[in-house]
């Protein structure tokens, strides 16, 4: 199974700065961000609607 960060939905491969964690709106969803996008702030979306930084 291919992990994709949720923001820039690049590929990630051996980044060990990566953060999964459950959706802070539905908790049913997993959330995978990416050194970049969490270093830039760059936000996600949830498929439950809910936004993050």
């Amino acid at each position: 199974m291919v992990i994709k960060c949720n923001s820039c939905k690049k590929e990630i491969l051996n980044d060990s700065r990566t953060a999964k964690f459950p959706c802070p709106g539905c908790g049913k969803e997993t959330i995978v961000r990416c050194s970049e996008c969490r270093k830039k702030s760059i936000k996600y979306e949830c498929k439950c609607g809910f936004v993050g930084p």
